[in-house]
């Protein structure tokens, strides 16, 4: 009797038998009931208006411009972009994504039945050696190791432009297990990124969640500081509303909708600010409460500056993303960010990241939680994130600046190796439970100059498919990972020698070992 496939839509939401319903935020998440994204958080108009520096416009310019290097508000972040992807509900990475292998690395192949826990097909395993990826199965044109039929790499396949420049891209997965389906991982680092220096000119961390973590996934305790919770940004217009005059430059100037009136008026409002503080110095009032006062109004001043256009933070807007650039085609077509959401979350935080308007950021995709017994939802949810994952690395490639992209998801998938037949399904086993055994993440880094590989693995699994939990720091401890990741960040900006440094001031053991050898040695690239 032929049996009827459990066949499901690429967002049709997933019910599960062995799993309750889905009554939390996460679980309606990784089970595709919710998008990924949550209601907006609004800012002030008032604490993001703009006004000019054209020195001839008014002398008051003059007042506010050396505050401007003061409050430390006219550099660009020296440290590399850092773009988070949170794949909520145990997606599979390593195997029929991206290849795990033993201890000697990516191509140190595995048994059949470990392929096959992995949703590889017995005749599809990787076979190093040869040159010919249709036959060997490895592709290495973003120089980690993918399997040759990877839905993830398909997607990124999808969003890069022809082939990235050999050398300016790498990376390294990270063998390592975390529970399921639980919003008890602390998985997300984007606090330790922060702490290690990443800033943007007008926020220093974002996500597509309001949770603290700016995402799916919890932070680590030790890590958070609520001074630097992510702001909400999941679409372009919450990107847009970071900077708004209000009616003020519709009002004053009918004609051409400039800003210039506007920034007139917030001149004055700054002399009067400062006329404030002024009269106010008998209150007792400290100089940091005063100069805080002050770099609040210098921050709009320099804020209307850089971004006296919307355009400057609106994707679609942004014709590097939604046009052909050289004879490529478009990263996003307006179509695709107007009609899916995903697409539009990922261009809104790559944009806002990798121009230096964020110093990092963590996009959450939803609906990972796919063992459904059958393979067609997963292959569908993978070339989806692979497109996203794709989109920041050709749009960095475009701006010609580096970016460093972390893919980790809350536990991972296993197969039994029944092939799906469906035509969508491209030849593979099904997904059939929840496995945390067969977890890991990965890192990518895109720079123009170069990246150098050191590793492309770090850990391993046994022959059977399954992590072995002693096989690095990270491999059985999420919070390890967390601080792997930090630390393979700060090395990329030449700071692995403050790494202990930071996390001696947390008064927190990261433990990752002592010595700078064993640091080094869970290092995956240079730059």
């Amino acid at each position: 009797m032929k049996r009827t496939k459990n066949s499901k839509l690429p967002y049709e939401p997933m019910r599960h038998p062995d799993h309750r319903r889905p009554v939390t935020r996460r679980e309606l998440i990784s089970q595709g009931f919710l998008g990924g994204t949550a209601a907006a958080v609004g800012i002030s108009p008032l604490a993001s208006l703009f006004f000019s520096r054209n020195a001839s416009a008014d002398p008051i310019d003059l007042d506010i411009d050396h505050l401007i290097s003061t409050c430390k508000l006219d550099g660009e972040s020296t440290r590399i972009p850092f773009i988070c992807f949170d794949l909520a509900g145990g997606a599979n990475i390593a195997g029929s994504n991206v290849l795990m292998g033993g201890q000697g690395g990516q191509e140190d192949v595995l048994s059949t039945a470990g392929y096959n826990k992995l949703g590889l097909p017995g005749d599809r395993t990787p076979s190093p050696g040869g040159d010919d990826p249709s036959t060997n199965f490895i592709n290495t044109e973003f120089g980690l190791r993918f399997h040759n039929e990877s839905a993830m790499l398909r997607g990124m396949k999808g969003s890069v432009s022809g082939t990235m420049t050999a050398g300016t891209v790498n990376g390294m997965i990270i063998a390592a297990r975390s529970e399921n389906d639980t919003a008890n991982n602390p998985h997300n680092p984007l606090y330790g990124i922060a702490k290690a220096g990443a800033q943007g000119r007008l926020l220093t961390l974002i996500g597509t969640q309001t949770s603290d973590s700016g995402g799916n996934s919890m932070s680590p305790g030790y890590l958070i500081d609520p001074t630097l919770r992510p702001t909400k940004i999941s679409r372009r217009s919450d990107a847009t509303g970071l900077v708004d005059t209000g009616k003020l430059a519709e009002l004053l100037d009918q004609d051409n909708n400039s800003p210039e009136n506007a920034a007139r008026v917030m001149r004055t409002m700054y002399r009067l600010a400062e006329l404030q503080i002024g009269l106010s110095a008998h209150d007792g009032e400290s100089i940091d409460v005063k100069n805080q006062i002050r770099c609040g109004y210098a921050k709009s001043a320099n804020n209307v500056n850089e971004f006296g256009q919307l355009s400057a933070l609106d994707p679609r807007a942004d014709l590097r993303i939604t046009t052909s650039v050289g004879g490529s085609k478009p990263i996003f077509t307006e179509s695709e960010l107007d009609s899916n959401s995903e697409f539009e979350r990922t261009a809104t935080v790559m944009k806002l990241v990798i121009d230096g308007l964020a110093g990092a950021g963590s996009v959450t995709l939803g609906g990972f939680d796919y063992h459904t017994g059958e393979r067609t939802r997963g292959e569908s949810r993978d070339e989806s994130a692979g497109r996203c994952i794709g989109a920041c690395l050709e749009y960095a490639k475009r701006a010609g600046k580096p970016v460093m992209i972390y893919v980790f998801s809350d536990g991972s998938v296993s197969s039994n190796g029944r092939i799906d037949m469906q035509p969508d399904a491209q030849g593979k086993p099904e997904w059939t439970s929840d496995n945390q055994s067969t977890a890991s993440s990965f890192i990518l880094v895109y720079n123009p100059s170069g990246v150098t590989s050191i590793r492309n693995q770090l850990g391993y699994m046994s022959s059977d498919g399954s992590v072995v939990t002693s096989s690095s720091p990270a491999a059985n401890s999420v919070n390890q990972l967390v601080n792997t990741v930090i630390l393979n960040y700060m090395a990329l900006n030449g700071e692995i020698n403050q790494f202990s440094n930071l996390y001696s001031t947390l008064g927190v053991d990261h433990g990752l070992g002592s010595s700078m050898s064993a640091l080094e040695s869970l290092v995956g690239m240079s730059i």
